[in-house]
């Protein structure tokens, strides 16, 4: 209800401190004040419990909140929990997405498999161009 009137973009990444969750994270702080201006709220999910994010979001310095889901539920409504596999491994975890959502707090866009490198500029300009 804080961002009612605001856009805002979700990235849901799969765990704090690993090192490609750590340079989204930080990417995203960086152009924060960028996200600002362009009337947009940033927030990260991630299934990892409150001492985790907050211990991450303190070592990183990275001034948005973090949302902590330790029971799936958001992130099974937004389709982001599910199955994985790693090395032949198969387990349930969180994928990487983000959403923008627009003012009225529809989703007006979705990156299904984010790729890190160069993804919160793209998102940046997305919702530079949402009115």
């Amino acid at each position: 209800s804080e961002r009612k009137g605001r856009k805002a973009v979700i990235y849901f990444f799969p765990k704090a401190d690993t090192p490609g969750c750590t340079q989204e994270s930080i990417d995203f702080n960086r152009l924060r004040s960028a996200f600002e201006k362009a009337g947009t709220a940033i927030l990260g999910v991630s299934a990892d419990p409150v001492p985790a994010q907050e211990k991450f979001k303190t070592k990183h310095g990275l001034a948005f909140p973090l949302g902590s889901d330790t029971t799936h539920a958001m992130l099974k409504a937004y389709g982001v929990w599910g199955e994985k596999g790693m090395y032949g491994r198969k387990f349930m975890g969180v994928h990487r997405v983000s959403y923008l959502l627009d003012a009225k707090g529809r989703v007006a866009k979705v990156w299904p498999k984010v790729k890190v490198p160069g993804h919160a500029d793209e998102v940046l300009s997305a919702a530079k161009a949402l009115k």
